[in-house]
This record gives structure tokens, sequence and C-alpha cells, in this order.
């Protein structure tokens, strides 16, 4: 993996602000698409959480995790997820949405996304396949600037510095090294 000479990353939602907003208004579309369409929140949380749990992205982990619990989700369903096909705790409905996100995420298997399909047309209508779809498309556009530009999963309200940068003298400010708007729950 290649670094930057001083070995940090580019946070690319500070460095390319114009193209970070446009995938945030991206993501205002398309969680009024999902809320259009009737899928709960719960539901949409999910999706995030299984993809970002496919791409290993901690920062949108962290996120989604909070917003799926405010949502109203439980912890044994959240940790149980990445096994949700062998429990019987999600309903039809979600398993379909899962299995789209799984596909979604995967579309280099061409037979994964067909059963997606089949078993989603099943239970949710074409308004809600488009509206998972899209909750799929997006977070795995999230996560990849989250991967790639290294967010930092912190406690709330904990300064840290930016991988490369030296410590502050004593009695200046420690930079805030988090990512700009995904700090601020940016959710789709």
């Amino acid at each position: 993996m290649a670094h930057a000479p001083d070995g940090r990353r580019v946070y690319l939602d500070k460095q390319s602000p114009t193209a970070y907003q446009a995938l945030v208004r991206t993501a205002d579309a398309v969680r009024a698409t999902a809320s259009d369409a009737g899928l709960d929140r719960i539901l949409v949380e999910l999706v995030n959480l299984r993809v970002s749990q496919i791409n290993g992205c901690a920062s949108c982990l962290d996120v989604h995790t909070r917003a799926a619990l405010r949502a109203g989700e439980t912890t044994r369903r959240l940790g149980v997820l990445p096994a949700w096909r062998d429990t019987e705790l999600f309903t039809a409905r979600e398993r379909a949405a899962l299995a789209l996100a799984e596909a979604t995420t995967d579309p280099a298997d061409g037979r994964a996304q067909e059963r997606a399909y089949e078993a989603a047309r099943a239970v949710l209508d074409d308004d809600e396949i488009s509206a998972v779809l899209w909750v799929a498309i997006t977070i795995n556009a999230f996560n990849r600037v989250s991967i790639l530009s290294r967010h930092p999963v912190r406690e709330p309200g904990q300064a840290v510095r930016e991988p490369g940068h030296p410590a502050p003298e004593p009695g200046q400010a420690v930079r805030d090294a988090a990512p700009g708007p995904l700090a601020a729950d940016v959710r789709i």
C-alpha cells in the first residue's frame, strides 16, 4: 500500500470538499428515496452496517452502529448481523435487503445477484428494491472514502493528531483530525 512520503493519508473529504459534498447530497437524496419507499430506519441501518462489515470500514461501522441503536435496533441483532442467514432474528424484508446489499457490494458474483433479486421480488416492491440498492451503492462509496482516508474512530470530543504530523507545541491546540461531515454522522 503506497503512502505519502510522510506516512499520512489524504482526507478525501477535506482535500476535495466539492466532490465530497456531492456525495453528501447523494446521501441526502438516497435517504429521502428510502423514506419515500417506506423503508424504516432500522432496515436502512442494517444495510449500511452489513456493507460496512464486508468492506471493513471502521469509521462507517462506528457511525452506523450508533445510528442503528438510536433507531431502536438491539445489540443482539447487531451482534449476529454478520451471520444473518443463520438466525431467525431478521424479517423476510430485512433478509431480502441484506442479500441485495451483499450482492451490490460484491457485484462480480452474478449468481448471488440473481438469487438476491429473486428473494427480494417476493417481499419488496420496485421502489423498495431500488431504494435498498441505492443505500448499498452509497454506503459503499462512503466506505471507500473513509478507508482510503483512514478516518479515525475515536471517543466523542477526543482530539487526535493526523498520522505523520508532529505533536502540537505546549499551549497549542491539537488539530482535530476527524473527517469533516462524517464525524457529524452523515447518514444514508
